[in-house]
């Protein structure tokens, strides 16, 4: 960095050398041109071919649904009341251990209904729980 002195005014001009940024960046630029020819290349695999398959029904996650009115559905069927609800839960927990449950509830519900909802489906022995939130 070189400063020049003007005798007519006391400041110092600075000037910044761009020569070896320009090297550089000519530098990188020559290295992209020839590495990228090699990155463009493939490898023919013949993949192997499997049959189509029908998801198992049985093990699709269980649906219970909170709506704003506080009406409480398992696989969209209305459920009387929390010790209902924990009673069929520990039925089909009974059927198949690896039960999985997604909640869905409506955001204008209070949340003090979701905690008792989330307690009976702890109270049944159910531990895989999962929120689901829905745009609308």
């Amino acid at each position: 960095m070189g400063f020049k002195t003007n005798s007519e005014d006391d400041e110092a001009v600075s000037e910044i050398n761009v020569t070896p940024l320009v090297d550089v960046m000519l530098v990188l630029v020559i290295i992209l041109l020839v590495t990228a020819p090699l990155l463009t290349q493939s490898v023919n695999v013949a993949l192997p071919k499997t049959a189509t398959t029908i998801p198992d029904t049985e093990k699709q996650p269980f649906q219970l649904g909170i709506d704003a009115q506080g009406v409480i559905t398992l696989n969209k069927n209305p459920i009387a009341d929390m010790n209902a609800l924990e009673t069929t839960l520990k039925d089909e927990l009974a059927k198949n251990p690896e039960m999985v449950v997604h909640m869905y509830a409506d955001q204008s519900i209070n949340y003090g209904k979701v905690a008792e909802v989330m307690a009976a489906v702890q109270h049944a022995g159910i531990s895989k729980l999962a929120f689901v939130s829905v745009e609308k």
